[in-house]
């Protein structure tokens, strides 16, 4: 079995949020400095930054773009919404599209399917139902994506956060019918941790739909400060053929907004700098060990 080489990233909300052209502009030569090859790009608001100035961020510091990372929030929704909240969350995540093309990132990724926090209960026979709606939505926004060589990966979220898309049998349930170029599975250690029955089983499940993958503890620390089987999961990756990058996603416990809306109530590591730079160096030593 081949090792695939992989570039390591981070998202800046180990930092900020929301994440604006000033955070980047000071964030990004911090992360290049650091050694990580690439960096996630939240973008909460269409207006946060804009996709030309942080495209020549990007060349400026050597960091390639990993992802841009749609962000659901309370008035944003596929399924079991009015007309006009659909309408505005396709507007939304074709601009989300439209800014990862300009910047060269090859994917969309995040629960872009409904709101974050919002959960309710369905039987099979309304949870098929709600299938059949959200492929009806999310379609139009899938070929535009295809059409900017962009692709969507949708983000199973814990049974906390979502109730729409926990596992990866479930996703792929979703994705049936819809185009593997445009879209497919964004796996995140931390859900996969609390919904599946081991990491490298979902990293399997999902072989061949795999379009990005985000990495932390289990208590969305540093990865490695855990308990999580990262030699089965890289290896499982390797196995599965998956390239991309592997892309270290947590949040600051300073930050009143991202620390409520991410369950942070205390901080990860001794500082969010520490968070990051002994994440990376443990990722190093885990692909070079496996």
């Amino acid at each position: 079995m081949t090792r695939l080489a992989r570039q390591l990233g981070a998202n800046p909300w180990i930092w900020h949020s929301p994440v604006d052209s000033m955070a980047l502009g000071g964030l990004l030569p911090r992360l290049a400095g650091w050694g990580f090859d690439c960096v996630e790009l939240p973008l909460e608001q269409s207006a946060d930054w804009d996709p030309p100035a942080t495209a020549a961020l990007l060349r400026s510091t050597g960091l390639d773009p990993a992802a841009v990372i749609a962000v659901m929030s309370p008035e944003r929704a596929l399924l079991r919404t009015e007309a006009a909240t659909v309408q505005a969350t396709q507007d939304y995540l074709r601009r989300c599209v439209d800014a990862a093309h300009t910047i060269g990132a090859p994917v969309l990724a995040g629960p872009v399917y409904a709101a974050v926090g919002h959960t309710w209960r369905m039987s099979p026979a309304e949870r098929h139902a709600a299938y059949d709606e959200w492929r009806q939505n999310i379609a139009p926004v899938v070929e535009h994506a295809v059409g900017a060589g962009v692709r969507i990966g949708v983000e199973p979220l814990n049974r906390y956060e979502t109730s729409v898309f926990n596992t990866v049998a479930q996703t792929l349930d979703g994705l049936a019918g819809l185009p593997a170029d445009g879209i497919g599975i964004a796996l995140d250690t931390y859900h996969q941790n609390i919904e599946e029955r081991t990491l490298p089983a979902a990293v399997r499940e999902a072989a061949g739909r795999i379009v990005h993958v985000q990495v932390c503890a289990n208590d969305r620390g540093a990865p490695g400060a855990d308990h999580l089987d990262w030699p089965g999961f890289l290896h499982a990756l390797d196995e599965a053929g998956c390239q991309g990058p592997l892309c270290i996603e947590s949040f600051t416990s300073d930050n009143d907004a991202i620390a409520v809306a991410a369950s942070v109530w205390r901080p990860l590591a001794p500082t969010q700098d520490v968070l990051a730079t002994e994440g990376l160096a443990f990722l190093r030593r885990a692909l070079a060990d496996r």
